[in-house]
């Protein structure tokens, strides 16, 4: 294991653990060696390999875009374990290079580390809850490393699920599934007969393990509609409506079983449900266009009333550790928000980049509060480490505080007929939903 790998193995899990709310892992590797090729979807860019790695205990070296190794960033991807990938549009020399990039997978798979593979090949702009065709290098890759090792080496392969209520939201929830292994050594006599037949057929037989690791809804035109309906349910992955009450592994298969209700019943769903489809269009752009949220009107509907007094007492408690972590993280986080959304394009990049260069420059600037620590306030080191560290909590206070001044401001613009009215229309839409859709 090579030092920064190590180094952002720990970090990653301090650091994801301020970023999202909550996280969970179903069937965990429980072994750190294991000659595995993981092949995860690819939903959310760069942050995949952040969680898929640091939430799970295996050793991985990750497969990535060969573009992305300039003289510049080489180094540090050495570090972390990269391995370049070349497409067909690198390069014309693609097969060759890709050819040496294999011989690295064999001698990462012969001495027991895994390798994670993103079988989609690329990230939508826009993030859906579906899975792309599978690309046949994970499986080639396996065979590849067997031919090349004799057939001695145990090399396995198995399917990753990265589940996220919003990516690009902090303080949203992910959830990590891994399907069991499959053993390539087992299909030896198939491969020598026929290696293309082989090849497809389980690549096939993975795209379905990994279906069964996410959700899955195959009409990317009924993405949208699946989401709305677990919005007003509030049971499913929805980012800013679920009910906290119910586990995040419970809310994952909730959305997973309305989608495959969604994929098992496409012609009542463009049909028979349509009028319910656009009913929840028109309640959401009846929200986008007020000051009021879907979080205001289950407020309403569940107390009879807007709390401000809660908010207002928040805020209040928070106040010291928001004016700490405003001091120690501030600036640097107003200057990788700027930059990050100025230089990069793509909204799918943003969370992932924000998260490890926060991380890093937060990191690093705020190492000499150790020592000040203590010269200052307690001439101990270890008390100022333990400082150090609650630094992260610090700008999680005042990431809270921005948010619930914001709303607070916000609260006390809404129009309470305009809610009224609203809350009534959520009332006959949840009804209207139970009635219709059997799993919901």
């Amino acid at each position: 294991m090579r030092l920064l790998y190590l180094f952002m193995y720990i970090c990653l899990k301090y650091v994801l653990r301020i970023y999202f709310k909550r996280t969970a892992v179903i069937n965990p590797p429980k072994e750190t060696f294991g000659s595995t090729i993981y092949v995860s979807n690819h939903a959310a860019s760069f942050m995949d390999p952040l969680t898929v790695a640091s939430l799970r205990r295996p050793i991985t070296f990750f497969m990535t875009r060969a573009d992305v190794f300039t003289p510049l960033s080489k180094p540090f991807l050495w570090g972390a374990h990269m391995l370049p990938i070349y497409r067909q549009h690198d390069g014309e020399d693609t097969k060759s290079r890709n050819e040496e990039v294999f011989q690295r997978c064999t001698r990462v798979l012969k001495y027991g580390r895994n390798l994670l593979i993103f079988g989609e090949g690329f990230t939508d702009d826009v993030f859906i809850r579906r899975l792309k065709p599978v690309k046949k290098g994970a499986v080639r890759i396996g065979f590849t490393a067997l031919e090349n090792l004799n057939w001695k080496k145990k090399i396995y392969i198995a399917a990753v699920g990265a589940n996220y209520t919003e990516p690009n939201r902090m303080r949203s929830d992910v959830l990590i599934e891994t399907s069991n292994k499959i053993c390539l050594n087992d299909y030896k006599d198939d491969y020598l007969s026929n290696p293309s037949k082989t090849i497809n057929e389980l690549t096939k037989k993975i795209e379905k393990m990994m279906q069964a690791c996410i959700t899955h809804v195959q009409v990317a035109s009924d993405a949208p509609f699946h989401e709305n309906v677990m919005q007003i349910t509030r049971k499913g992955m929805h980012p800013l409506s679920s009910d906290q009450s119910i586990s995040l592994i419970n809310r994952h298969k909730y959305s997973q079983k309305l989608a495959q209700y969604f994929n098992d019943n496409k012609d009542r769903i463009k049909i028979e449900l349509n009028a319910l489809r656009e009913k929840l269009i028109s309640y959401n752009s009846k929200l986008s266009r007020s000051t009021i949220t879907d979080q205001d009107v289950i407020e309403k509907i569940e107390f009879g009333k807007i709390n401000l007094a809660k908010l207002r007492l928040k805020i209040f408690l928070l106040f010291p550790f928001t004016f700490l972590g405003i001091l120690h993280c501030g600036p640097v986080y107003w200057l990788v928000k700027w930059w990050v959304e100025k230089n990069f394009k793509r909204d799918v990049f943003w969370g992932s980049v924000k998260l490890l260069m926060g991380m890093i420059l937060m990191g690093i600037i705020n190492l000499p509060v150790i020592f000040l620590f203590y010269k200052f306030v307690f001439p101990s080191y270890l008390l100022g480490f333990a400082y150090y560290v609650c630094i992260g909590f610090f700008f999680l206070a005042a990431y809270s505080s921005k948010i619930d001044f914001e709303n607070l401001k916000r609260k006390k613009k809404i129009n309470h007929s305009e809610l009224d009215e609203l809350a009534a229309e959520r009332i006959e839409l949840l009804s209207e939903i139970k009635r219709s859709i059997p799993v919901a």
